[in-house]
């Protein structure tokens, strides 16, 4: 019997650090692992964007599947930390005394080595800008773009508007960025609809009550 195809990740967070939450969850209601192993986590990073190309094939080429594999498990580890932090903090403003709770990303910052060069914009344009570079040494250094994104929500995002799924089984959280701040579900598609079909049996239910 053949496994089912795994779907592929969802990037609907309009966050890659709460992206990186929803890389485990149940959105279709069977369970998903995104991150399960340590060629999960290469893939689930070039997708977000997170980490070059290039950078994942000499990962995959070069680093044994072990030592991949139990970066995958911090990256897990650092995720459910993570979601901890968001839900005791989401719907409302950081106070600075949450700066005690971040050693865990600081500690990991501490260990990037990135710089920057003068480089043309593209083949076609003459144009000089500023690219920053990371020198990408062992393949612990794969948690570093997940905490630089973790830490980016905390200190750009405002985390009044990180919201959970109103799902009543959904896992998924998400930054509103929309227009009056109302965004409700993960994804309209899937937990959205659902909520109308319930919205609509229970107002088909009381107006069968009333016949």
């Amino acid at each position: 019997m053949t496994e089912p195809v795994r779907p592929k990740p969802l990037f609907i967070a309009d966050d890659r650090a709460l992206d990186l939450l929803n890389s485990v969850g149940a959105p279709w209601g069977t369970a998903i692992e995104w991150l399960g192993d340590g060629r999960d986590l290469l893939a689930w990073l070039e997708q977000a964007g997170l980490v070059p190309p290039d950078v994942s094939a000499r990962f995959r080429e070069e680093a044994s599947p072990e030592a991949l594999d139990a970066v995958a498990a911090q990256a897990r580890d650092l995720r459910e930390w993570f979601r901890e932090f968001i839900a005791a903090h989401s719907g409302r403003g950081l106070e600075p005394t949450a700066l005690a709770d971040l050693d865990k990303i600081n500690q990991l910052l501490a260990r990037d080595e990135t710089y920057r060069q003068i480089e043309a914009q593209d083949a076609g344009n003459p144009s000089l800008q500023w690219q920053r570079h990371r020198r990408w040494r062992a393949p612990e250094d794969l948690l570093l773009p997940i905490a630089e994104a973790m830490a980016d929500l905390i200190c750009r995002a405002d985390l009044e508007r990180v919201k959970h799924c109103e799902g009543t089984t959904c896992t998924m959280w998400f930054h509103d960025i929309s227009k009056n701040h109302t965004r409700r579900w993960c994804m309209m598609a899937v937990c959205g609809n659902r909520a109308k079909a319930a919205a609509h049996r229970a107002k088909k239910r009381r107006l069968d009550a009333t016949e």
